[in-house]
């Protein structure tokens, strides 16, 4: 902000207009209402001594941009623009009045006018200064609030889309890992299923890293995505597990945050498939419930599986899921009659 404000913004040199219209008018009862001088002669005077002041007005601006009161003493503050008064006040007379000499026919009547009058000019220089440096403090203060308002919500968005990246990045090299762990031990027993998998990794990692600036992606894109990661793991475990949804179709266009439900299904896989011999069932559920979108993501398990929660997966998805949609309270885990599941709510009025 270098320049002027009131230069740059109308509604600034509206409200300058109008404090110049008001200052217009108590000179003219302080100045002029009551003098005895000819009509031309208090018109002139008006005139050149309203319009000097307003093309000095301009110019406390820059007074009041590097005296600020949050970097400088205020008794310096204080000191300066007494000063600053002084000198303008008197170059204002100074020119007013050898102005409106040279157009006076009768110099003998102005001085004894403008000697008379030099009081009121003293106190309307004073209410024009002071009021006016006033009056640009405040724009100051407000323009440099707002820009600090705005800075702030950047540096915000910055912060939160950092954060989302950082932790969906988190989901990918943990699916890596255990993809080529499964790869890594499949090579020697059945080199052939080895490279079917390295073949569906390399479909899901394409897929990945073709959506990977999207922070959301439909319901139904999602689900692709899924279907692909479920194909690997279909050829490590074959008939261990079995994939069952039930979504509604007017739930497949919503938007949801990308790779949200990867870390769900990786979870059912190691805690159920991994840990049972026998058959798990994996069940998704999609419905539109009270202004959410539920996802449900169920699995059924024996024993002691899902002892430990779901660790890094699920503390991933509550902290997505609040830093998108400023809520907390959108990740219900449910643990009863030998079925884990997952509920997560996508709020419907924010999916834009």
């Amino acid at each position: 902000m270098s320049g002027n404000p009131i230069l740059q913004r109308p509604k600034n040199f509206f409200l300058y207009l109008i404090f110049s219209s008001i200052l217009v008018f108590v000179y003219f009862n302080l100045v002029i209402y009551d003098s005895k001088i000819s009509q031309i002669t208090a018109i002139t005077d008006l005139i050149i001594f309203n319009l000097l002041l307003s093309g000095f007005g301009l110019s406390f601006w820059f007074s009041a941009k590097y005296l600020s009161i949050e970097n400088v003493n205020i008794s310096k503050i204080i000191i300066s623009h007494i000063v600053g008064y002084v000198l303008v006040t008197i170059i204002w007379l100074l020119i007013g009045y050898f102005a409106n000499l040279s157009l006076t026919n009768d110099k003998l009547e102005y001085d004894s006018f403008f000697i008379g009058t030099l009081k009121q000019r003293i106190i309307i220089g004073f209410l024009h200064y002071f009021l006016l440096t006033s009056f640009y403090y405040i724009v100051i203060y407000y323009s440099s609030f707002q820009e600090k308002i705005i800075k702030e919500k950047e540096l915000k968005n910055l912060v939160t889309e950092a954060e989302l990246k950082s932790l969906k990045f988190q989901i990918n090299p943990h699916f890596v890992f255990n993809a080529l762990n499964s790869m890594s031990a499949l090579t020697e027993i059945d080199p052939k299923r080895a490279k079917q998998m390295i073949i569906k990794l390399a479909d899901f990692l394409r897929y990945t890293l073709a959506n990977n600036d999207r922070q959301k992606n439909s319901l139904s894109e999602e689900l692709k995505n899924i279907k692909l990661y479920l194909d690997i793991e279909k050829i490590r475990f074959e008939d261990k597990f079995e994939f069952v949804e039930q979504i509604d179709e007017t739930c497949r266009n919503i938007e949801i945050p990308s790779m949200i439900l990867q870390p769900l299904f990786e979870n059912a896989i190691k805690h159920a498939v991994y840990e049972t011999l026998d058959k798990v069932t994996i069940g998704l559920n999609c419905k539109a419930i009270e202004g959410y979108l539920k996802i449900s993501l169920s699995n059924n398990f024996e024993g002691e599986s899902h002892k430990k929660g779901a660790g890094v997966g699920l503390r991933n998805i509550r902290e997505r899921l609040a830093l998108i949609y400023h809520q907390d309270n959108l990740l219900e885990v449910k643990k009863e009659n030998g079925t884990f599941t997952v509920n997560i709510f996508i709020p419907l009025d924010k999916n834009i």
